[in-house]
């Protein structure tokens, strides 16, 4: 098995706790669906910062929310579990990466 990481941007925040109860459960539907393939559920991401060759700058420049990590085949079964991922139905996105053994 081949690690991938799911790297979330976008994607609206729920504004009621009702609204956030109701995507938790959505998130946690999402992830019953992919089984053991899921090695790190990941997190959410709060403050960000960029740092460059001379310091840092304002906030983090990719816009990235949030990820998880977890082991497929192939790039293509990676891609294909990504569908129905919750952050999709509220504008946001999943890029896919794999990660590369060291």
């Amino acid at each position: 098995m081949t690690k991938f990481v799911y790297a979330y941007t976008g994607g609206q925040v729920a504004e009621t706790p009702e609204a956030r109860e109701q995507s938790m459960q959505q998130w946690g539907a999402w992830f019953a669906t992919l089984g053991s393939a899921v090695t790190d559920m990941g997190a959410p991401f709060g403050a960000s910062a960029t740092v460059k060759s001379g310091g840092g700058s304002g906030g983090g420049q990719s816009g990235l929310t949030g990820y998880t990590v977890l082991e497929f085949r192939t790039l293509d079964d990676a891609v294909a579990r990504a569908d129905g991922c919750p952050i999709l139905a509220t504008g946001g996105q999943v890029e896919v990466y794999e990660a590369l053994e060291m």
